[in-house]
């Protein structure tokens, strides 16, 4: 096990603000009232889960860019604390929704079901975030953390219907889109032609 340096601490530190800023507001709100909490835990959760997918494309784009390099040395902790808002996110939305029935009534909507099943890719993704399952899991551990794209596609579904527009969740996540087209047709480039 390797132990954490003080500049992990900082990072961690960093990504606990909106954490600890929403829970402050949070206490002492009415269970209703928790609804002004579910726009931003989960705009903060989508957000570090763009950066901890462009972190790769980025960094074939501006080979040796220092600022990308740190991203990339510090991904791992940026997608957990996406998966860490995605639960706060979760939390406000169950405190907030109050009876099992409204939720499962609710279920249905597209807006709704996609965030749940978003959430649900990004399990194991979170689960398996540690070095040893990295070293137990070998080459399928790169395949199964291929489950944060379509977490991230279902991300920006569930955005759009939930807020009945688009221009706020694609100012987002566009920027990913053109990165990942970018990473695919270099290694499609890339790659040997065979006979």
């Amino acid at each position: 096990m390797t132990r954490a340096r003080p500049v992990d601490w900082i990072v961690w530190a960093i990504l606990a603000v909106p954490a600890v800023a929403m829970l402050v507001r949070a206490n002492g709100m009415a269970a209703a009232d928790l609804e002004d909490l579910l726009h931003p835990s989960g705009e903060t959760s989508a957000r570090l889960l763009i950066v901890a997918l462009a972190v790769t494309p980025l960094s074939l784009l501006l080979p040796g860019n220092r600022i990308i390099d740190w991203f990339r040395r510090h991904r791992r902790a940026i997608g957990l604390a996406a998966f860490g808002y995605a639960m706060l996110h979760l939390v406000f939305y169950l405190i907030a929704m109050g009876e099992v029935a409204a939720i499962l009534d609710e279920l249905a909507a597209t807006g709704i079901w996609t965030g749940w099943l978003a959430l649900l890719l990004l399990v194991p993704l979170a689960i398996t975030s540690s070095n040893a399952a990295m070293r137990a899991l070998g080459r399928a551990w790169k395949r199964l953390q291929r489950l944060a794209y379509p977490a991230a596609a279902l991300t920006l579904v569930h955005w759009i219907a939930v807020h009945d527009g688009t221009g706020a969740a694609l100012a987002h996540f566009a920027p990913l889109a053109l990165l990942e087209i970018y990473r695919i047709l270099r290694q499609r480039n890339s790659a040997p032609v065979s006979a």
